[in-house]
């Protein structure tokens, strides 16, 4: 009887509105607190239902049920009938539900879904936290999820090869003819095949392979993501009877010993982050839009390339990377050539082999029990046998945390990973010259946005480049080693963004990561600007800490100033101390004894000056509404993140309040996530109607909305006590 069900929308994530709970359970703790798993039965099982209904019209098609992916175990059933299950919480599967769907009633979908054993060691949700397709198609058809476009000869040939694999499901043989036209970014047709007969017997696949040369390409690169679309047309009797439209892009990637990566013939220096897949307030039932937000924050910093760790994406982030120009490890979730896991690996590379972003393939992540062992060499050969029967345009990688050490995995590994170790390096790469390396997991320093003292009662650590677990190092100790070296491929910092779970180096009440170079909302800490620095070509010149320290007047402040200028001369309330000169990949520090008013940097760089200035401020008078966006979608899908702050009489962001702020809404949007950055925060990520609210964390919280079906005004009020309040239209169309 599900008449007392919650209804909710897809992706849906139900560990996120759990409570906090304490435990000794260090899976519990890596979860980041929340009860989900073996000790929390009552609360990691879940069972969805579905009704909807397929019009008589459509009877004599075939129907496809796709789940992106569902955390964790799923189990299926469709009008009483069981259609499979899906061990993996983190690649999709589809099933074939056309013998079993109604045409003259509803038809009910029924997904178990058991998040009681973990697949990682961080948060991971619970529920059906990404998309689920309906597809309907022609008995003779193009197989779903398997046109492999891809780009062959020189830059200057545009020449793509489109292979197509028709599928007969009818009751005897079939012929047809594949079309394939190539469009660019403005829908015009560049190119088209001709059309080449196809014939398949029952229950088989024909393949067709086409060739046609796209004249002056547009190259796909990361400052210019020019993306083409092939589109493939199934035809019997001369009608099309079937489309399957892919978007892909042409470029061209070598990965080569001493040069390190090429793309389209350039050297490019990996600057990447590895990221878990959740946000503050949604969990990891994030909304599309959330997808290209964070992807766009990273490349403001600077990041060209992003380490799906430690499993598949979701698709919308490589619909992302894409867009928006950003490289991608593609990584399988386990070192594993059993049965399962090597279908989960065929699964990813079929679904993702497409998409421009994608540079490489990770086969694992530290499975330390085997990685180093004849059976971990065994193992890597059957996934990167798998790999190039797949995907022969790519080649693999594996993040391995030894230094000097080449046995196992390493041995057979096209591209070596290095996590951490960075004293392994320079003696690995002289003894194995020719293999290109690459640093899948670095730095790791741990940092708490706007706080400059451990705290260990509250579980804060400073927020500069200067703590760091026993196994990893600061910013400034593997990037400029990275940077020396040409045939340094580069690396991947661990991590962009603050994630739940795995808290470092505190437990509770700590509830998340501290390694993210950005906190859980996407707000920067410190660090943010240090690689901003050295991984950007535009001017960079920030001062940390703030300059509200009232009751510390007369003591040592520690000013850091992280610039790619020349030199830097530093000024406190328009006395100077002194010009100093900028090493590469490096920073600046004064002390300075503090008394309230502004500190100023002023740099130099190529004969340009470059000012920022930090000033005490006073309290907070008003708080500020930042919406991500001025124009939501009325579908229901699209979403706006919406930044918080308060401001002084003066108009200066107050960067140390830490009040309460309630949220209320009206129009065609709801509320899904609040956040606020704050690694020790217990206050609840989704709240009741009514009682949205959240403190700001340093100066800043954030909230989270996603449109409705409807077409009114959205309008977001803010309330903190003792200040102005503040309101936010966004436009609904």
């Amino acid at each position: 009887n599900d008449s007392t069900w919650e209804t909710v929308q897809i992706p849906h994530d139900w560990a996120v509105r759990l409570p906090f709970v304490k435990s000794p359970n260090s899976d519990v703790m890596s979860h980041g607190y929340k009860p989900v798993g073996g000790l929390f039965p009552e609360r990691s099982i879940g069972w969805y239902r579905k009704k909807f209904s397929i019009a008589r019209s459509d009877s004599g098609k075939r129907f496809l049920i796709e789940f992106d992916g569902v955390y964790r175990n799923s189990m299926i059933w469709l009008n009483g009938q069981f259609v499979g299950n899906n061990q993996s919480g983190y690649i999709g599967k589809k099933f074939d539900v056309t013998d079993i769907v109604n045409f003259d009633n509803p038809n009910v979908l029924v997904v178990r879904v058991d998040a009681t054993q973990y697949e990682g060691w961080f948060y991971e949700g619970a529920g059906i936290y990404r998309h689920v397709w309906l597809n309907r198609y022609e008995n003779l058809h193009i197989k779903r999820g398997e046109v492999f476009v891809h780009t062959d000869g020189g830059a200057a040939s545009g020449i793509v090869t489109i292979e197509t694999p028709i599928e007969n499901q009818s009751s005897a043989s079939a012929r047809g003819a594949v079309r394939t036209l190539i469009a660019d970014n403005q829908g015009r047709i560049v190119a088209r095949s001709r059309d080449e007969a196809v014939s398949a017997a029952v229950n088989k696949t024909s393949v067709a392979i086409q060739h046609v040369t796209v004249k002056n390409p547009h190259l796909w690169s990361l400052e210019q993501p020019y993306l083409y679309r092939a589109m493939s047309i199934l035809l019997q009797d001369g009608k099309p009877i079937d489309t399957v439209i892919t978007r892909f892009g042409i470029r061209f990637v070598k990965f080569d010993a001493a040069a390190g990566v090429l793309l389209n013939g350039k050297p490019v220096k990996i600057q990447g982050v590895c990221c878990h897949q959740d946000h503050a307030g949604v969990g990891s039932a994030l909304p599309d839009y959330l997808q290209y937000y964070r992807i766009a924050l990273l490349k403001e910093m600077g990041v060209n390339a992003y380490r799906t760790s430690h499993n598949p994406p979701t698709p919308e982030l490589l619909d992302a990377c894409d867009s928006l120009g950003m490289l991608v490890l593609d990584e399988t979730r386990l070192l594993n050539s059993g049965d399962e896991y090597l279908s989960q690996f065929e699964r990813l590379i079929l679904r993702d082999r497409n998409h421009p972003s994608v540079l490489l393939w990770s086969i694992g992540n530290e499975e330390g029990r085997i990685h180093t062992t004849s059976m971990g060499k065994r193992v890597a050969l059957s996934m990167i046998a798998k790999q190039q029967e797949l995907d022969p345009s790519r080649t693999s990688t594996y993040a391995a945390n030894v230094a000097n050490v080449f046995r196992g995995v390493n041995e057979v590994i096209p591209v070596r990973g290095f996590n951490y170790h960075n004293e392994g390096i320079l003696p690995y790469h002289a003894a194995h010259p020719t293999q290109p390396l690459l640093s899948t997991e670095m730095g790791s320093t741990v940092t708490t946005r706007g706080v400059y003292e451990k705290d260990t009662v509250r579980c804060y650590v400073p927020d500069q480049d200067i703590t760091f677990p026993p196994w990893a190092s600061r910013a400034e100790d593997w990037w400029p080693m990275t940077q020396e070296h040409a045939w340094m491929l580069g690396g991947f910092v661990w991590t962009g963004f603050d994630y739940r779970g795995e808290p470092t180096p505190y437990e509770w009440p700590n509830i998340n990561s501290h390694f993210g170079i950005m906190d859980m909302c996407g707000f920067p800490k410190n660090i943010y600007y240090y690689y901003q620095s050295w991984w950007r070509t535009d001017d960079v010149l920030h001062i940390s800490p703030h300059w509200n320290w009232r009751g510390s007047e007369g003591k040592p402040i520690t000013v850091w100033v992280n610039s790619n200028a020349d030199s830097v001369e530093l000024f406190v309330n328009g006395a100077s101390l002194g010009m100093k000169q900028m090493k590469q990949n490096s920073h600046l520090t004064w002390n300075v004894s503090y008394a309230p008013g502004a500190i100023e940097a002023v740099g130099y760089r190529h004969g340009k000056k470059i000012t920022s200035r930090r000033e005490t401020t006073g309290e907070p008078v008003e708080v500020v509404l930042t919406p991500s966006k001025s124009v939501l979608a009325s579908d229901g899908v699209d979403a706006a993140v919406v930044n918080v702050s308060v401001i002084d009489a003066r108009g200066r962001e107050v960067p140390d309040a830490q009040m309460p702020v309630q949220f209320s809404l009206t129009g065609s949007a709801r509320f899904i996530g609040v956040g606020n950055g704050d690694p020790s925060s217990h206050e609840p990520d989704q709240c009741g109607e009514g009682q949205w609210q959240r403190s700001l964390f340093n100066g800043k919280c954030q909230v989270i909305i996603q449109s409705l079906k409807g077409n009114d005004p959205v309008k977001i009020e803010a309330r903190a006590a003792g200040v102005k309040p503040a309101s936010a239209i966004i436009r609904v169309k």
